[in-house]
């Protein structure tokens, strides 16, 4: 099927042999196999040139369609013999607080129940290194470093830092924090006691915090600290929804007079560029959706600042 659809498509078995990469002898004795197997002719020839009879062309017409399908079958077939178990290893940032990624991974695992979800969260370096030892194939991260041609830069949003401070402190009666006010309250952040270091040297050389820190080892941890008033908690987030309960309340973060923003982007290495990375990828973005004045969508924020693709 597929040499005679070849010889068609050349208008020539000569050209079809060179397409094929076999001789043309050969060509013809598939042509003639097929033909006999069929029992009726698909080629009328004319010394170096032929047409389609009506079966030829019924044949062409079909036979291309149905090839087609083979080729998806293979690959498809291919694709699964290959994956002893389908996964997607997600990794997220550990003081994410926010409800798109829940309803993201039940979105995709209702639609791909056949793909096991392993989730795991981290500082950011946690997940950078987990993603270039191939340990996770996709991360929900921020961006600290210039962008890297190994991996698919997906940038998500652009928006205010926000932080979550304990109704007992005056503070949480303003709209926003600043970090000029917030010089002499610790800052609660979530790490391993291998990542203590790391996390307050970006948190105080790059953004610019007062070097007063209390650190926990879970979110979890985190807030009830700052339910007991020991201090203020940045939260990587896509909206400003209160809270649960009356302990605390979620306000944005600025410095000198401007809202800190943040880019919040998804990373997967380009080798490892899978159609459920990608469907994963795609399901989030839908998700994303403006929640209130201070936080926007990239190509918005791209109006007033520019968002560095290389450095």
């Amino acid at each position: 099927m597929k040499y005679f659809i070849a010889v068609v498509e050349a208008h020539s078995f000569t050209e079809a042999s060179y397409a094929l990469e076999i001789s043309q002898s050969a060509v013809s004795q598939q042509i003639k196999a097929l033909e006999d197997d069929l029992g009726v002719p698909l080629l009328v020839r004319q010394n170096r040139t032929f047409s389609l009879t009506p079966a030829g062309e019924y044949f062409y017409r079909h036979g291309k369609e149905l090839l087609q399908e083979i080729d998806a079958f293979q690959k498809e077939t291919r694709r699964l013999g290959e994956d002893q178990e389908l996964q997607l290893r997600l990794g997220y940032l550990n003081n994410y607080c926010g409800s798109e990624l829940y309803e993201t991974i039940a979105a995709f695992s209702a639609q791909y129940p056949e793909v096991t979800i392993h989730i795991f969260n981290g500082t950011h370096e946690d997940l950078y290194e987990q993603l270039r030892s191939k340990k996770a194939d996709i991360v929900l991260n921020d961006q600290r470093r210039a962008f890297s041609d190994t991996y698919e830069n997906d940038i998500l949003a652009t928006g205010v830092l926000y932080a979550e401070i304990s109704l007992q402190n005056p503070l949480s009666r303003q709209n926003h924090l600043s970090l000029e006010g917030l010089r002499r309250i610790p800052c609660i952040l979530v790490a391993s006691a291998e990542q203590e270091q790391a996390e307050e040297a970006y948190y105080t050389d790059t953004l610019g915090f007062a070097e007063n820190f209390l650190f926990a080892r879970t979110l979890e941890d985190a807030r009830l600290l700052v339910a007991s008033n020991r201090g203020y908690l940045p939260l990587e987030t896509f909206n400003a929804t209160t809270p649960a309960g009356t302990a605390s309340v979620r306000l944005p973060l600025y410095k000198d007079g401007k809202p800190l923003l943040r880019h919040y982007c998804l990373f997967w290495r380009k080798d490892n560029s899978t159609y459920y990375v990608e469907e994963f990828a795609n399901l989030l973005h839908k998700r994303i959706q403006p929640q209130d004045s201070h936080y926007r969508r990239t190509d918005d924020v791209e109006k007033n600042q520019k968002i560095p693709k290389k450095q």
